[in-house]
């Protein structure tokens, strides 16, 4: 209740409340400011070795010094004291000078290998002065739910395995997180993608009739990229969807990845690159160069090395691809591939929509020829049936 003393806090009003605790805004009645006390759950405060290790994270989190990341100043009790944040939650659509802010956040965190694993909008305040702040670092880390029905709770932390956990928000938890499996900052890349989503679309990306539901579009459904707005830039497509791909080892593997092309892309919509893709930042002019030659020296070096010398006369060739539909990628395979006469060129472009396609053409002819049924596929192999064909 207001006036209620906490150690040298004074409790002024509630802010909230949710399944990690209720929040309140309190006086330093030391220092004469305002701060916000998150009151813990009991089943924290009650087990001696949970609040332990949570006065160790606590000490970790209050390390971080960031402007974009709502601070922590102590704990008294069983309660955390932090920096008293005025504004309002993100509400989308929202600009991406904020993606960019949270991406921000999430980069300082990281370096210091602080996982927030409930990164959400309700976890993110904007200043009327347009600066975010990202709120609850760590906490879905050490603070076990115990009671309350998980359907009517925003925040889900339930027993999955004996050796994992799923913790965080149905919604925006990674899927090795709605698995139960362990969990590294790859996760809060995830979570930035699909908040990232709802800042560009206005909607949820997975909001199921059920928790369940939710988790099991988390897990396996499709994704619709063409969902997006049309003019959604290209490079942040590719960020997005670097984001959100389920396989590990494929999605994005640094955050500051991300806040470099929104930076750019910000500084200069024009000219931003896509997402580097093995952690070169290559230009997306110079990588489509890299690519293309790449791609024709493979192509006409496994000619020259199969072809029967005595039948087939050396050719020399030059392939021009149409400047507005890039080669996809420079790296994990050849975008191109030429038919054992040489006659005929097979490429992967992405097209003005922003999906990748197959496309064909010979190369006594100037037209490239989209192949239909081939949206999303990669690094063509031409067979000796399909180009006689």
């Amino acid at each position: 209740m207001a006036g209620t003393t906490l150690g040298s806090y004074e409790i002024l009003a509630p802010l909230g409340a949710g399944g990690m605790g209720e929040v309140y805004r309190a006086k330093d009645t030391r220092l004469d400011r305002e701060v916000a006390i998150k009151v813990l759950p009991d089943a924290l405060a009650q087990d001696p070795d949970r609040l332990a290790r949570f006065e160790r994270e606590a000490k970790v989190l209050a390390s971080l010094n960031h402007p974009n990341i709502a601070q922590i100043y102590g704990i008294e009790g069983n309660a955390l004291v932090m920096e008293l944040v005025h504004g309002e939650t993100l509400k989308c659509p929202a600009p991406l000078e904020y993606a960019k802010q949270i991406a921000e956040a999430l980069e300082a965190a990281h370096e210091k290998g602080i996982i927030h694993r409930d990164l959400k909008p309700g976890n993110i305040m904007v200043t009327p002065e347009g600066v975010v702040k990202v709120l609850d670092f760590g906490l879905a880390f050490v603070a076990l739910e115990k009671s309350g029905e998980p359907m009517n709770s925003p925040t889900l932390t339930m027993r999955a395995t004996e050796s994992g956990m799923i913790m965080g928000t149905a919604a925006y938890m990674s899927p090795e997180q709605a698995s139960g499996k362990p969990v590294d900052r790859r996760a809060d890349i995830w979570s930035f993608g699909v908040v990232l989503w709802e800042m560009l679309t206005g909607r949820r990306l997975f909001d199921g009739e059920t928790i369940s539901h939710t988790l099991a579009d988390v897990l396996r459904g499709p994704i619709d990229f063409d969902k997006l707005p049309k003019d959604t830039p290209r490079a942040i497509r590719d960020v997005l969807r670097r984001c959100l791909n389920r396989d590990l080892k494929m999605r994005l593997q640094s955050i500051g990845d991300a806040r470099v092309v929104l930076q750019e892309y910000l500084a200069d919509p024009a000219g931003a690159a896509e997402v580097p893709r093995h952690g070169m930042a290559l230009p997306h002019k110079l990588a489509w160069v890299v690519a293309g030659v790449l791609g024709i020296v493979g192509g006409v070096g496994w000619y020259e090395a199969t072809r029967p010398v005595a039948l087939r006369p050396l050719i020399r060739l030059n392939a021009e691809i149409a400047p507005d539909m890039p080669l996809i990628s420079v790296g994990g395979g050849s975008t191109l591939a030429l038919s054992p006469d040489g006659a005929r060129l097979a490429v992967a472009l992405r097209g003005a929509d922003g999906h990748v396609r197959l496309h064909t053409r010979l190369l006594n002819q100037s037209q490239l020829t989209p192949l239909a049924g081939t949206e999303g596929a990669t690094y063509p192999v031409v067979s000796q049936r399909w180009w006689r064909a």
